[in-house]
Order: C-alpha cells, then sequence, then structure tokens
C-alpha cells in the first residue's frame, strides 16, 4: 500500500514570517510616499488651481486598480467641499461621456499611461475643451503628454514581491488624491460645519448639526409647577412626564429652579413632609440650564461634566421652553 501524501508544510497564523512580511510591505510603501511626496512641485499647484476654478465639477476616471482609486478620490473630493464624481471610462464610450459637461476638469489615472479605454476618451475631452489632469507613473506616457497637468506617482517598487499586483503604486495614488483634496479643503477655508452638511447621517453631522430645539421636549410635556406648589404636587409632576425632574416657575413661566429626583432622596432623607412643604424651599435654585439653539452636542457636555441626568431649555427672557435628559441624547444618538 502507498504511503498517503503529506501535505506541503505552510505556516502557522502565528508564524512570525508574516508579520515579516507585513512589515516589508508597510516599509516599501512608506519609501514610496516619501519619493512621491519630495517630488510635489508646480504640477501640483496648477493641478489644484484648475480644479478650485473649475465652475463644473472634478470627473475623475480610472481603470482597474486605478478605477477603484479614482472612485475614492471622488468621493474625498465631494465630501470635503470640491464637487466630484466617477465615470468609468468604459463606460464613457458608451454613452457615459454625456455626464461630463465642458465646464468639468478630469483628473484620469492610469500608472502605466497607456490604458486603451482612457485614450480613447482624448480626442473627445480635447475636443470639448475639458482641462485634464492626469495621474500617473510615466511622464513619458501618451495620458502623461495629452495632460493640461501631469502628477508623477512613480514608486520605486511595488510591494508585490512578484512586482505585479499594483500595491505601492495604489497607495501613492490615494495619498495624491487626499493630498489635492485637503490642499483645495484648506484653501476654500472648509469647515467641520461645512463637512457635517454633507454627511448628515453620520455620527458627526449629527453632532454638528442637531440642536436642542430639534429633540427637546415641549408644551404640555415639560415638566413644571408653581413656586407655592407642594413637594408632593412636585413629585406628581415628574411622573406624569418621566423625565426624572420638574422646573419650578413663576406666572409667567420664568425658571425659579430645579427639583429632582435626587433632590427628592435628599428631601426624604432630611426628613421632609412632602405633603406640607413647599418646593421653593427645598428646590436648586440657579440649576444649569441650556438655550434651544445650541447644539445637542453641548448638552451631551454639559451633562458630563457635571453628572447630571437632564437639562431645563430657556429662552432669552428666562422662559423654560423646554427640557430633556440623557435618554433624548441617546435617541438622537448624539451620545
Amino acid at each position: 500500500m502507498s504511503e498517503p501524501a503529506v501535505p506541503p508544510q505552510t505556516r502557522e497564523p502565528g508564524d512570525s514570517g508574516f508579520a515579516a512580511s507585513g512589515r516589508r510591505v508597510f516599509r516599501i510603501e512608506a519609501e514610496a510616499l516619501q519619493a512621491v511626496a519630495a517630488r510635489l512641485d508646480g504640477e501640483f499647484t496648477r493641478a489644484c488651481g484648475l480644479m478650485l476654478a473649475t465652475p463644473g465639477r472634478v470627473v475623475c476616471t480610472g481603470m482597474g486598480k486605478s478605477g477603484h482609486v479614482a472612485r475614492k478620490i471622488a468621493a474625498t473630493l465631494a465630501s470635503t467641499g470640491t464637487p466630484a464624481f466617477y465615470v468609468h471610462p468604459g463606460e464613457a464610450g458608451h454613452g457615459d461621456l454625456g455626464m461630463i459637461t465642458d465646464a468639468d476638469v478630469v483628473l484620469a489615472l492610469s500608472y502605466s499611461g497607456e490604458s486603451d479605454e482612457l485614450l480613447m476618451l482624448l480626442p473627445v475631452l480635447k475636443r470639448q475643451g475639458n482641462p485634464l489632469v492626469s495621474m500617473t507613473g510615466r511622464a513619458d506616457s501618451t495620458l502623461a503628454r495629452a495632460a493640461d497637468v501631469h502628477l508623477d506617482v512613480s514608486v520605486p517598487e511595488e510591494a508585490c514581491p512578484l512586482h505585479l499586483a499594483p500595491t505601492s503604486s495604489t497607495t501613492a495614488s490615494l495619498a495624491m488624491g487626499d493630498a489635492l483634496a485637503v490642499a483645495l479643503l484648506e484653501h476654500r477655508g472648509f469647515t467641520a460645519d461645512d463637512f457635517a452638511r454633507s454627511h448628515p447621517a453620520g455620527a458627526l453631522g449629527r453632532r454638528l448639526l442637531l440642536h436642542i430645539s430639534d429633540i427637546m421636549h415641549t408644551g404640555h410635556r415639560v415638566p413644571k409647577v408653581r413656586g407655592e406648589a407642594t413637594v408632593s404636587q412636585a413629585l406628581a409632576e415628574i411622573s406624569g412626564k418621566l423625565l426624572g425632574m420638574t422646573a419650578v416657575v413663576d406666572g409667567e413661566d420664568r425658571l425659579l429652579g430645579l427639583y429632582t429626583d435626587g433632590d427628592l432622596r435628599r428631601s426624604l432623607d432630611a426628613g421632609v413632609d412632602v405633603r406640607s412643604t413647599p418646593i421653593a424651599e427645598v428646590m436648586t435654585r440657579a440649576p444649569r440650564t441650556i438655550g434651544p439653539e445650541a447644539l445637542a452636542a453641548e448638552a451631551a457636555q454639559l451633562m458630563e461634566a457635571h453628572k447630571i441626568g437632564g437639562l431645563l431649555v430657556v429662552d432669552a427672557d428666562g422662559r423654560v421652553v423646554g427640557a430633556l435628559n440623557i435618554h433624548d441624547l441617546l435617541r438622537a444618538r448624539v451620545v
């Protein structure tokens, strides 16, 4: 009987050889980025100028891995104040060129600079008058020579040991795209508020766009009693409105004080008669408050800093117009 075949030896998942390979990739790609950064010059400045001055959009295009990078660059530009989108060069030749107007700048990526699908578009783009920025690894390539501005992303070597899979070159192209986006962002004076407006569904958007007035309880849902009310009446209001507190107000709803579940425990410990004691004698005077136009994130910071679970919302005249607690912030996903 023949001996069973012995499978070839493989490294165990914990073998340090894997880590060594990973570190080699990081080293090679870091060196590639340094090499590209050292070449940033007037061409980079010209590319930024074209993108900043265009009345249209930045149209990013590329095939294969360069296409994936171009799509990411377009997304980064668009989210940082430079209108941009991606067009697949193969689809462009079958009708999608109609998406590109004569007001647009085209950013074309091809490491070889010889992608047939991109070169096919050049006569149409030239005839339409689109400024062309190329990003290639060969300054003497067809695409580079046809461009108004050429960004050199050539790298000393790919991290792939076979020198076949795009690795260092795609990293360099991604970094060049980020450099363009950030340079334009800074020149435009793009702010965190601007970023939030294009990311309303994200956590940052909620933190920067959501105001107290958007989430606070209003009207009859705001717990409040008059200054002459008893502690037991205040407790009924706290229990009915389920916010763990009640405002104490005068006849015009101006804030006099606050009474909370915590105040109740302290009152009971002190032997206070809840049926006969006026709330004005045991309430917290001058409590922490917030305005309706403040950001919800500010309420979260106040609650955390002062170890409190709720806030009253008052207007410029000191009138109680709303209330909210930590649960409202959690529901709004601010915290």
